[in-house]
């Protein structure tokens, strides 16, 4: 399914894909603006874009709760796989649609073309991740959907759609950062249950996500230079400002500063500081 879309842009583009509530056309039109992009072969603004909408295309399924109603299950059990693999999907989706958003919302800010390279990398990625891992709840007999998900994703991100640098702290440094902090005690736990195939998936997410934090770090560190802000102190200010609530440790330090975030920028964050 590419290659048939009318692209008006880059910025078009990921606009259409933000508002299309048919998840394979969605997945499908991220990976191909991103595609024409890398190719220069769309440019990044035009008149003809339509308006970013206030919220993602959805389908009718998943029912959405607050994060305190979705139930844990042991991964153990089959239904405790299939409901770990259904909140990496919805994890994985709105992943897409924050990565599109950060090109379309933020496409006239002054930053080089490389910038949107970066975030159109992360959506094709994340793209191709969400296609994963439904396809492997689909091995299991179950879909997308069949389970309620929570939205404090797309409610983290909302709160700094005004502001770039805010963005950027938020959701690749703490939430996508979060990631690489849990993924591998649970590609642990799939592999002592025999799901291998489950921990094959979650062995490429980890892996690209290490990718997506550094994007995040190089560009919020960009951002910081050109204001002449420390980093580390500009993320805790930008953190206490938009986000609920401290970091949660424990933290993959290694895995982190790989990607370019140190401990000086989350450690004083933390709920307990010594953890």
């Amino acid at each position: 399914m590419t290659g048939d879309f009318t692209i008006s842009s880059l910025r078009g583009g990921a606009i259409d894909a933000i508002r299309s509530a048919d998840l394979d056309r969605k997945t499908a039109l991220a990976q191909e603006s991103a595609t024409r992009w890398f190719a220069r072969r769309v440019s990044l603004r035009s008149p003809l874009d339509a308006a970013l909408p206030e919220r993602p295309g959805r389908p009718d399924k998943p029912v959405l709760t607050p994060p305190t109603l979705v139930k844990k299950r042991s991964l153990h059990t089959l239904k405790g796989r299939i409901a770990l693999l259904h909140a990496i999907a919805h994890i994985e989706l709105n992943a897409v649609d924050l990565a599109l958003d950060i090109v379309a919302r933020f496409a006239t800010e002054q930053v080089p073309n490389s910038f949107f390279d970066g975030w159109m990398q992360v959506a094709f990625e994340e793209a191709k991740h969400f296609r994963m891992v439904r396809a492997r709840l689909n091995d299991l007999g179950a879909d997308y959907g069949d389970l309620p998900a929570h939205d404090g994703l797309w409610q983290a991100a909302n709160s700094t759609r005004n502001d770039l640098t805010a963005r950027l702290a938020v959701v690749p440094l703490i939430l996508e950062a979060r990631g690489l902090d849990v993924t591998p005690s649970l590609q642990a736990k799939m592999r002592e249950t025999g799901d291998l195939e489950s921990a094959a998936v979650l062995d490429v997410i980890y892996n690209d996500e290490k990718g997506h934090v550094a994007v995040g770090a190089k560009w919020f560190r960009f951002l910081c230079a050109r204001e002449r802000r420390d980093p580390a102190k500009a993320f805790q200010e930008l953190v206490r400002a938009n986000f609920r609530g401290p970091l949660k440790p424990p933290f993959n330090d290694l895995a982190r500063a790989e990607a370019g975030l140190t401990p000086s920028f989350y450690r004083t964050l933390a709920s307990i500081s010594h953890a």
